[in-house]
């Protein structure tokens, strides 16, 4: 599969004077009022407010990222060039309170969690280009565990990737009342649930209209001419 790559990171590959940061964007949800609530980190110290590229809208945006070196780790990204569901976990250790506030002040379970893969020059430490997106996805399973005297307690979130959503099957049936719903003044669904019982009439007989012999040009001449209703 090939990635498009912004000029400015193009021509500094180039010269392999790239240094490789990841960013990790989450948005969870508050528990007492459902409201979303996002949080950024990134693999280096310090904060900083550095410009990704929005997966969702592919527009240019400023988010802020704590540094959390150390405290966060992704998986490998697979690169697939087809609609494989991808899968990833990300690992943050507890022991940062920002991450406890994360993890258990608020519900991260079905939560939006967005990678991106920001390249900064050597020499001057500037990123390059707006940080391109690695995967966005959703938070499936996000147990949180209080660890015993002496031991690490590390969560880890496993996320799948938004191609997932194409995999899920349309509850909607064809109806007139689903259709109702989507225009009310839509009645192409009118006689879905009858239609298959109707009745029509060939000449005296009634029953269901079907051609079983016969000229195929005079019934084509006889349903033009109006006589089967």
């Amino acid at each position: 599969m090939t990635r498009s790559l912004a000029s400015g990171n193009y021509t500094a590959l180039q010269a392999r004077r790239l240094i490789a940061r990841d960013f990790v964007w989450f948005v969870v949800r508050d528990r007492s009022t459902g409201n979303p609530v996002t949080d950024g980190y990134w693999s280096d110290v310090g904060s900083i407010s550095a410009d990704v590229i929005d997966p969702e809208t592919g527009s240019t945006v400023t988010r802020t990222f704590a540094g959390a070196a150390g405290l966060v780790e992704i998986s490998d990204i697979p690169v697939v060039s087809n609609l494989t569901v991808q899968t990833i976990t990300i690992t943050l250790a507890q022991a940062a309170s920002r991450v406890n506030d994360l993890v258990r002040t608020y519900d991260c379970k079905q939560g939006k969690v967005q990678v991106f893969r920001g390249l900064f020059d050597a020499s001057t430490r500037v990123m390059v280009a707006p940080a391109f997106p690695r995967f966005a996805g959703t938070i499936d399973e996000a147990p949180v565990t209080t660890p015993k005297e002496g031991e690490t307690g590390d969560v880890t979130l496993t996320c799948t990737g938004n191609t997932q959503e194409l995999t899920r099957s349309n509850p909607d049936t064809r109806s007139d009342a689903s259709q109702k719903l989507r225009d009310p003044a839509d009645d192409f669904y009118l006689h879905t649930a009858t239609v298959s019982e109707w009745q029509q009439y060939w000449g005296k007989d009634p029953g269901v209209l079907g051609v079983t012999g016969g000229s195929p040009g005079l019934v084509a001449l006889t349903r033009g001419a109006g006589l089967v209703r």
